[in-house]
């Protein structure tokens, strides 16, 4: 396995800056960058340690945040005792999923927000309104756009 290039390493820092954005720590980015483009595509984490030029602990962390979102896996092969991180195969897809889902279980609390300040005024209840008017919008409009990603990539969902 070869060092990364400069515009290879420049890459994965874009990503890792764009996952920052979003929370996610400037290592956990990196990995996700990192992954989306290894060769091989599967990489143990002393490979991914050292093309990082991160410390095995940090890599560590970072694979704990990324694999419960199922966007990284750990994949094992025959004989051999060591893990390789990889991107899940569907594993962005997993990812979104997982996330659009706390829709359901966001609106409930919105709701529950709602009854809480049935008796506050219309402009004080309008920050909490607007908020819960977007996840029930979420909560059944996702589905539908999930079923047709899956029939434009051949795993036809039941409709």
């Amino acid at each position: 396995m070869s060092a990364p290039t400069d515009d290879e390493a420049a890459f994965v820092d874009e990503v890792a800056e764009f996952f920052a954005r979003e929370g996610l720590p400037l290592i956990s980015g990196r990995v996700v960058g990192w992954l989306l483009i290894c060769d091989p595509p599967q990489q143990s984490p002393a490979q991914i340690a050292e093309a990082l030029h991160v410390s095995r602990s940090s890599l560590s962390t970072a694979a704990r945040l990324l694999t419960p979102s199922g966007l990284v896996e750990t994949v094992r092969r025959p004989g051999d005792r060591n893990a390789y991180l990889r991107i899940s195969a569907d594993g962005w897809s997993r990812m979104l999923e997982r996330r659009y889902a706390q829709a359901s279980g966001f609106r409930e609390v919105t709701e529950h927000g709602l009854r809480v300040l049935r008796d506050a005024s219309a402009q004080r209840r309008e920050r909490l309104a607007n908020v819960n008017e977007l996840y029930r919008f979420l909560e059944s409009e996702l589905p539908a756009l999930f079923q047709r990603w899956q029939r434009t990539r051949g795993k036809d969902p039941a409709p």
